[in-house]
């Protein structure tokens, strides 16, 4: 076992123009002063980073890694959500998607998906070049208007959709393999994969590809009504990142897993600040530690309530408080009586 990683967080709900969280030096000093070791980068944002840059120029890669250094914390990886996203867009969803493009492609739904892809590829290149060896990312979605099976779906409409999600993913993930990087798809409602079935769908249409990994977020369980303690077991072996992210899932008469389209404040199931949902965590970090987990305990701060400056200071804290640091001896050895192989056949009553 290993001890997990941590704090981090992830920057992309708290990066604006206003000052500490519009420049790289600024925002890496606050999240450290935050008490976090760690920072989870939104490649998007050119407030922030770069992507082109960090993709070609080793000397700007450490410079990055050498500001953020320097202000207390570790780059732990990048993450290309919206650019993912914009890999695989239902046409119902092309208008509201078009602004995670750049302007040049939006209203190209072929041009921006082309467009996506390279942002993903120099994301996994920068991911190398800064020494990280695991890739956040969205899988996007064509299946997800479906998910609901009225009108009757046609025969063979989610094969052909999983078929096309992972034609366009396959060269993306030979060239993670190339540069070392694993991609972990968070597991996410509104993306074709959002729970673990899907997740195999995929898997087995990229032939188990080694650099199909996944990002694992608690929150996105609790609202779909899932055990995500037993995931954890599941897909070990897959699991390369962590979302610490808190939610809670509270189903009236009126309303359930859907939300009567109701905002984030009037859901039954809703986002909270960490500490403020039902996801147990010491049961989440418990199994973590016994699976050997090998990477960053990431804060995602999203609630509907709190204060976002309220929720990355308690944040840190609490994952602080979480993280198991795990034992190298066992707990009884103080007990231990002392034996041999001869010794062990004597208390077996096997014969020398």
């Amino acid at each position: 076992m290993q001890t997990i990683k941590g704090p981090a967080l992830f920057l992309a709900q708290f990066a604006s123009d206003d000052a500490p969280f519009n420049s790289w030096d600024s925002i890496t000093k606050w999240a450290a002063d935050c008490g976090y070791k760690g920072v989870q980068v939104p490649s998007w944002d050119a407030r922030l980073f770069d992507l082109a840059r960090a993709a070609s120029s080793q000397s700007y890669c450490e410079e990055l890694v050498g500001v953020a250094r320097e202000n207390g914390v570790e780059i732990t990886e990048l993450s290309t959500h919206l650019q993912g996203q914009l890999v695989a867009v239902h046409p119902a969803y092309d208008e509201a998607f078009d602004g995670f493009a750049a302007p040049q492609v939006r209203g190209n739904p072929k041009a921006r998906q082309a467009w996506a892809v390279e942002q993903v590829k120099l994301a996994i290149t920068a991911s190398y070049n800064l020494g990280i060896a695991s890739h956040a990312t969205f899988s996007g979605a064509l299946a997800w208007p479906y998910i609901y099976p009225w009108p009757q779906r046609p025969p063979g409409l989610i094969d052909t959709a999983f078929d096309e999600l992972a034609k366009r993913w396959r060269p993306i993930l030979d060239h993670a393999d190339q540069m070392g990087v694993d991609i972990c798809y968070e597991i996410h409602p509104g993306e074709d994969l959002h729970d673990g079935v899907t997740f195999e769908m995929f898997l087995e249409r990229v032939d188990n590809h080694a650099r199909c990994n996944m990002l694992y977020d608690p929150s996105h369980f609790v609202l779909q009504c899932l055990d995500y303690v037993g995931h954890i077991d599941d897909y070990a072996e897959r699991i390369k990142m962590f979302h610490v992210k808190d939610a809670e899932f509270n189903p009236t008469s009126k309303q359930g897993v859907y939300g009567g389209y109701q905002s984030w404040v009037d859901r039954a199931g809703r986002f909270r600040s960490l500490g403020d949902g039902q996801v147990d965590f010491g049961k989440v970090f418990s199994k973590m530690a016994a699976n050997n987990f090998d990477g960053w305990a990431v804060v995602e701060w999203e609630c509907c309530l709190k204060h976002p400056e309220d929720g990355a200071r308690e944040g840190a804290a609490f994952v602080r408080d979480h993280i198991i640091r795990v034992t190298d001896t066992a707990f009884d050895d103080f007990a231990d009586g002392g034996t041999d192989d001869e010794a062990n056949k004597r208390m077996l009553g096997i014969a020398s």
